[in-house]
């Protein structure tokens, strides 16, 4: 039986979302924060994607990057510090057919959520994951991070961090499992949404790297490449990234990469400057661990209620005489 007009025309308007049905609330970071342009991106990629608000998730730990939940009006799941995997991973294996996204920092990824972090890497879960780095723990004002530069003055290095900074690129790309990983960088929108639409389309663990100013504690450790444009090396391919002409003729440094390389993306992963930007690698075979164990069979609200009342039957003290049947024994 065919539709009504009036019929489509209500089908369409309930299935097309507008970008201010994924605005939560008034973003609380500062000023010329590059958290900012991520929440665009991801708003935007969210409303041209048609996501279903209600089919959608964003997961995060602690630190600057991890207020993003609050504000997309989608569900959320804003948990402890280092801890936004096991819950995004636990979140997609009872429901796959959710739309699973993570917003994570450099602290709360690349240090206290390191382990988290690489068996993630491991179990290829189609989740799409946002590493904002900043260099700096921005939260709790002014810490050094694993991806703060070496000298670096901060609260806890006072006289100039020890350490070379950590690469998450480099690690993500030797993890075996690894299937997607790109660098986006906040002053260029244009090429931070197309990377960000490619990760959502990939099918597994897809790893975006943001380095993202922070004005307030890092307020020049990017202006070296945000004042000249060929400090910013574009990687392009018919598989990656394709430049329209204006963007082009502002960053003339490209380098046509295959993302099907990882032996190339290692490499081009250790450079700093230029900074490589674009889809490093991407394995669309690659299997995802949802998919080898079988996850997502739908439970019903009556199994559902059935098994969370026997949960809580365990820890009940019943009155004598009233314990459940199905307790005796």
């Amino acid at each position: 039986m065919s539709r009504s007009l009036s019929q489509c025309v209500i089908k369409l308007h309930e299935e097309h979302h507008a970008l201010e049905d994924y605005q939560g609330g008034v973003p609380r970071w500062c000023s010329g924060c590059g958290d900012n342009a991520i929440l665009a991106a991801m708003q935007r990629l969210c409303s041209e994607e048609d996501l279903a608000p209600e089919n959608t998730v964003f997961v995060s730990g602690i630190g600057c990057s991890s207020r993003l939940p609050h504000y997309m009006k989608t569900y959320g799941f804003h948990g402890i510090h280092g801890r936004a995997f096991p819950v995004a991973e636990g979140i997609k294996m009872a429901r796959p057919d959710l739309n699973v996204f993570v917003s994570t920092g450099d602290g709360d990824c690349c240090s206290i959520g390191a382990a988290h972090w690489i068996h993630a890497i491991r179990y290829n879960m189609n989740i799409t994951v946002v590493l904002h780095d900043n260099h700096v723990y921005g939260l709790t004002k002014k810490q050094a991070s694993p991806t703060s530069p070496r000298g670096l003055k901060s609260n806890t290095t006072p006289y100039g961090a020890t350490l070379e900074p950590m690469n998450p690129l480099t690690v993500t790309l030797g993890v075996q499992g690894a299937s997607f990983v790109a660098q986006g960088v906040d002053w260029v929108p244009e090429v931070l949404y197309d990377i960000m639409h490619a990760a959502f389309k990939h099918r597994g663990f897809s790893f975006v790297r943001i380095l993202q100013r922070c004005p307030e504690f890092m307020p020049k450790a990017f202006d070296p490449w945000l004042h000249d444009p060929q400090r910013t090396m574009l990687l392009t391919h018919p598989d990656g990234l394709q430049l329209s002409p204006s963007l082009s003729s502002a960053y003339r440094n490209q380098r046509p990469h295959d993302p099907s390389n990882i032996d190339r993306a290692r490499e081009i992963a250790s450079m700093d400057d230029p900074i490589p930007v674009g889809i490093l690698y991407r394995n669309p075979d690659a299997p995802c661990y949802e998919d080898l164990r079988h996850a997502g069979q739908m439970r019903s609200p009556e199994y559902i209620r059935a098994g969370l009342n026997r949960e809580f039957d365990k820890y009940t003290v019943w009155p004598e005489g009233e314990e459940p049947a199905q307790q005796a024994g």
